[in-house]
């Protein structure tokens, strides 16, 4: 099995290499969108949105947030245990199967409250999705643990595209309606699946692996679901605003924002990648030498947000409009706002990275949960009168404290007594 090698001269070629795969997939949405929505109208895409995140969401809790924690273990200390290939592959189709039998025995509640377009039948047959997903995730996360980022990306990009082909091929074979979308995503995911794991097999993931361990996966747990708890916040930090917004000041509110808040968050592409290049790459090395390559990374990750921040914020009043219509001229002050909030947050990728890298996913859920309850507090208290405005106003304020929150973690760990012995904890119960 090939082990992440480190970064030197390729980190920014590799960091760049994972934006392009993101925004590979998010053409790609972009495009399933628009077919899904000419051939299926409004309630297919809304299906379409809420099966591509909420098996998702089930199937990783479920698994303990074994993706969040796979690299963890593949790319740190435990890489040459080859008990690990079989535990984590354990872990998923355990996991996977039971959130699937989760929704299944959910699917009249479900139904009723969520997919009311869809038979009782396709609501059930979706819950397959919720192993796919689970597996498509955790394929992305052994590449990505392993040194493979290239691997990864096309992961990225491939679960996102492969809806494009398996719908026209559905399409053309006489399928109509939200079953073949159904059939779509299945089909889909299985296709990635196949390929995702595939090329795994082919590049000596599972040469020599011997049986899963029940330690080594209770370890693998206690650190996703550490991860997990922040990855949740982050979701609700993202969309919370989504919601309060359309309960305080209506639906027409909401789509200025959500097209202000979707153009601003492009910003993110880069500290996601930023923090999913380095999080294994972190993992990999002493704590020392992690601690020594993030302080010389951190100035370099702020100026690159703040670089690509500029360009978006310059654009917003030709872009905005010109995409979406002069309707959506309110959404350019709101975008303004939170590429504001967003300007430093390469610096937050970083050091979640790292705090990842050390085997202190707790810490930033602690940061994450701090955005949140900015996020809530300033919603509640701006909304009412400043409508969009408000709302971007509270999510500036929360990007920035989460970012501020990251730092002072950082320097807490950098400047503690000992730092050049400083021992990555134990998983059962360190943050």
């Amino acid at each position: 099995m090939r082990v992440l090698g480190r970064f030197r001269k390729g980190t920014y070629g590799t960091v760049a290499g994972n934006v392009l795969a993101r925004l590979g997939a998010l053409v790609s949405v972009s495009l399933a969108t628009f077919v899904i929505a000419r051939q299926g109208g409004a309630a297919a895409v809304g299906v379409y949105a809420l099966l591509r995140m909420l098996p998702s969401l089930v199937g990783v809790t479920i698994s303990a947030g074994l993706p969040g924690a796979t690299a963890y273990f593949l790319a740190g200390s435990e890489r040459t245990n080859r008990r690990l290939p079989w535990t984590i592959v354990g872990i998923a189709l355990a996991g996977g199967s039971a959130g699937a039998l989760l929704w299944a025995g959910a699917s009249v509640f479900l139904q009723h409250y969520l997919f009311q377009d869809l038979t009782g039948q396709l609501v059930l047959l979706a819950s397959f999705a919720v192993l796919t997903r689970v597996l498509v995730a955790t394929a992305k996360s052994c590449s990505q643990g392993t040194g493979d980022l290239p691997g990864s990306n096309r992961v990225i990009v491939l679960e996102e595209f492969m809806i494009l082909p398996v719908y026209g091929g559905l399409w053309l074979a006489g399928g109509r309606g939200l079953g073949m979308l159904v059939a779509t995503l299945l089909l889909a995911d299985v296709l990635t699946v196949s390929l995702a794991w595939g090329r795994l097999v082919f590049r000596g993931f599972f040469r020599e692996a011997a049986r899963p361990s029940l330690e080594l996966a209770r370890r693998i747990a206690a650190y996703g679901m550490r991860a997990q708890v922040g990855g949740f916040v982050l979701l609700l930090n993202l969309r919370l605003d989504f919601v309060l917004i359309s309960v305080i000041a209506g639906p027409a509110v909401l789509g200025v924002y959500a097209i202000a808040s979707k153009y601003a968050e492009l910003v993110k592409l880069v500290s996601l990648a930023l923090t999913y290049v380095l999080y294994p790459t972190f993992a990999a090395e002493t704590a020392v030498k992690a601690l020594q390559r993030a302080r010389t990374m951190l100035p370099k990750a702020g100026a690159a947000t703040a670089a690509v921040v500029v360009p978006l914020w310059v654009a917003a009043p030709f872009v905005i409009p010109a995409i979406y219509g002069s309707d959506f001229e309110p959404a350019v002050t709101p975008a303004h706002i939170i590429l504001f909030g967003l300007v430093f947050d390469g610096i937050a990728g970083v050091i979640t990275a790292l705090l990842y890298g050390l085997g202190r996913p707790g810490l930033n859920s602690i940061a994450m949960g701090l955005g949140l309850v900015v996020t809530v507090v300033l919603d509640v208290t701006l909304i009412p009168s400043f409508e969009a405005t408000g709302a971007a106003i509270a999510s500036a304020c929360a990007y920035g404290a989460t970012t501020v929150s990251l730092v002072w973690f950082y320097w807490r760990i950098r400047r503690a007594d000992r730092v050049a012995s400083f021992e990555r904890p134990g998983l059962s119960g360190a943050s």
